[in-house]
Formats: structure tokens, C-alpha cells, sequence
């Protein structure tokens, strides 16, 4: 991973927890000191664990595996958003949508009624259709593109998940581990780190914050990419070289 330092998180303000009355006590390890009430993350440990995160990641790819971004608070949605199409990978930065994961052929349905409904309005192929009708048509589509347009192409359920506020996105977190699919999560110091796989102990709620872990991951993603297309060239040589 590009190499991040103490100083670069502290400017991000990562460090920053919440109050000490709002603790989770499962957190304690990643708990550096208390400041006027507040408790402050130990970057030595959020350095240390977006290491193992970012190597996980990066193996997932190199494996040919996906990973979905999921963050939908005002402060995370539109990084989620940027980077998750910056890297090509899919997320879910609107709504998370009950049985996105544990009901995923429903989701897939929804997705091809979108699907379908985009073909119409790019052909204009709407028959005998009043404007009324055409018009209710097209607020359904937009619903449905908000909500569904990071996972459109998800054919299978992810490999991976990455999840920027382990609270606020309860349900993409309870599904994901429902299914057994390895979480990536930032953890603030009032959640229990216990259900993520790859916790990231951090400041979930700055956007600086939020926006220097996802970039991070981010990296890890194209950096998995590259080792994979690398290797893929390495075997189509060698395979030339057999003839």
C-alpha cells in the first residue's frame, strides 16, 4: 500500500473518537489516551490494521475476487461513490436495500427492471403510453438508478465488503456476516470490532477521515489489478516461450 504516515492521519483527524461515555469496551486495545472526555485512537494500531486490510484486499483481487464499498451517511456518500467508480468496483452509497446480500435474487430483479426501463427511454420505445404514465416511468427509474447504480453489474454476490460506518450501516454488516462474507470496517471507538474481519480502527465520522481509509483501500484495489494483470502477462509469456 502507498505508505501513509502518523502525521498524514493526525491532519485527518483519524484519531478523534467519541465521547468516553459512548465507549464500547471492546475497543480498549485500540484506545490510545482520553482527552477532555473524548477518547483518542491509537494510529499506531489504525497504521498496523489498514496494512492487514489493504494486503487482504489486495489478495482478493489478485484471486480475481470483488469487493463491494458500502458507505450511505452524508459524510461518506460521495467519496464511497468516487472512489468505488474511480478503482471500477461496486457500492451501494444511497440506501442500503433490505436483502441487498440475504435476498440478492430479488435485488437482481429490481436491477433488471432498471436495466429494462433504461433501454425503453434510450430507444423512446413507449407504445401507447400517456405522458402521466411515461412520467411515472421515469421518477421509477430514477429511484431505482439511485439506489442500484453501484451494483448494476453485480452479477454474484461480493467476495469482499468494505464498510465505512459499521453502526450506521447495521444491515449491510448483519447480511455480510450472515453469509459469511469477510467485512473490511472502520471501527470508531462506540462499536464492537468484533464483527468485522479487517477492523480499521478510526474517526468514522470526518470526512477527512473517512476520505483518506477509503482512498487507501481504494489503492489496494488498483494495486491488486496491476499485480494480477502482471502476473497474467507473466503466463501468456511463458506460455509463448513453451511453443
Amino acid at each position: 500500500m502507498e505508505e501513509l504516515t502518523i502525521k498524514q492521519l493526525v491532519e485527518s483527524g483519524v484519531h478523534f473518537g467519541h465521547r468516553k461515555d459512548k465507549w464500547n469496551p471492546k475497543m480498549q486495545d485500540f484506545i490510545l489516551t482520553e482527552r477532555k472526555g473524548i477518547h483518542v485512537i491509537d494510529l499506531k494500531k489504525t497504521l498496523e490494521y489498514l496494512v492487514k486490510a489493504c494486503d487482504s484486499i489486495k489478495s482478493n483481487i489478485i484471486e480475481g475476487k470483488t469487493i463491494l464499498f458500502v458507505g450511505t451517511k452524508k459524510q461518506a456518500k460521495d467519496i464511497i461513490k468516487e472512489e468505488a467508480e474511480r478503482v471500477e468496483v461496486y457500492y451501494v452509497s444511497e440506501r442500503w436495500l433490505g436483502g441487498t446480500l440475504t435476498n440478492f435474487s430479488t435485488i437482481r430483479m429490481a436491477v433488471n427492471k432498471m436495466k429494462d426501463l433504461e433501454e425503453k427511454f434510450d430507444k423512446q420505445e413507449f407504445g401507447d403510453l400517456t405522458k402521466k404514465e411515461i412520467l411515472t416511468l421515469k421518477r421509477e427509474l430514477h429511484k431505482l438508478e439511485r439506489n442500484l447504480r453501484g451494483i448494476k453489474d453485480m452479477d454474484n454476490l461480493p467476495d469482499m465488503i468494505y464498510i465505512c460506518d459499521i453502526k450506521k450501516e447495521k444491515n449491510a454488516l448483519n447480511e455480510a456476516n450472515k453469509l459469511e462474507i469477510p467485512v473490511v470496517g472502520v471501527v470508531d471507538t462506540n462499536v464492537d470490532p468484533t464483527f468485522v474481519d479487517y477492523p480499521i480502527p478510526a474517526n468514522d465520522d470526518a470526512i477527512k477521515s473517512i476520505t483518506i481509509i477509503t482512498k487507501t483501500l481504494a489503492n489496494a484495489v488498483l494495486e491488486g489489478r496491476k499485480a494480477r494483470e502482471d502476473q497474467e502477462s507473466k503466463e501468456e509469456v511463458n506460455k509463448t516461450d513453451q511453443k
